[in-house]
C-alpha cells in the first residue's frame, strides 16, 4: 500500500503529469485506488482544496473517490502522530519554525498513518541530514522504521506504462 504526499499531487499537476497531457496517470491514481494499493489521507486532501486559486487539481480532487482520501482520526494514527510531533519538538536539528510548521501541516499524520498501516510513503522530499529549516518526511520515516518513495518508484513498483498515441 502507498500513502501519497501532498506534493506528489502538487508536482503532478503542476509539471510532468498534467491532466491535458496525461491523464492515465490521474486514472491510474484512481485504478490503483479502487485495488486498494494506493491512497492518501484527509488532511492531504484538506491542504490541495484549501488553495487559493481552484483549478484543475482542486477539482479533481474535489471528484475523487472518497475511499482515495482516508481518516486520519484513528486512535492508532492520532498515537503515533503524537509520538512522532515529540520527536520533532526534542530534535535541536530543526529550527522552532520547522518544528510548529510539522506539528501544523498533513505531514505526520501521512507517516503516522502509513506507519499504522504498514504502507509506503510517497513523496518528492528527501532525507536531509543537515535540514533545519523543514523537517523532510524521509527523516521521520526513517526515524520510525517508515519506507517511502518519490512517485517513479511508486509507478515502477506497480509496473505502470503511459502509451504514447498518435494524433489523429
Amino acid at each position: 500500500m502507498f500513502v501519497l504526499d501532498t506534493n506528489v499531487f502538487i508536482e503532478a499537476h503542476r509539471r510532468y503529469y498534467a491532466q491535458d497531457l496525461c491523464p492515465g496517470f490521474w486514472e491510474c491514481l484512481n485504478h490503483y485506488c479502487r485495488e486498494q494499493r494506493l491512497l492518501s489521507i484527509d488532511r492531504v486532501r484538506n491542504e490541495i482544496l484549501a488553495t487559493s486559486t481552484p483549478d484543475m487539481l482542486v477539482d479533481w480532487v474535489s471528484r475523487a473517490p472518497s475511499a482515495l482520501f482516508a481518516s486520519s482520526a484513528e486512535p492508532p494514527v492520532i498515537h503515533a502522530f503524537t509520538e512522532m510531533v515529540n520527536w520533532v519538538r526534542e530534535n535541536e536539528q530543526f529550527l522552532p519554525e520547522a518544528r510548529a510548521e510539522f506539528a501544523r501541516v498533513a505531514d505526520g499524520w501521512l507517516v503516522a498513518y502509513a506507519r499504522v498501516h504498514n504502507a509506503v510513503v510517497v513523496t518528492h522530499e528527501v532525507f536531509g541530514a543537515e535540514v533545519r529549516r523543514k523537517v523532510p518526511l524521509p527523516n521521520v520515516c526513517r526515524e520510525f522504521g517508515v519506507e517511502y518513495r518519490d512517485t517513479f518508484g511508486m509507478l515502477r513498483e506497480l509496473e505502470v506504462r503511459f502509451a504514447w498515441r498518435r494524433p489523429e
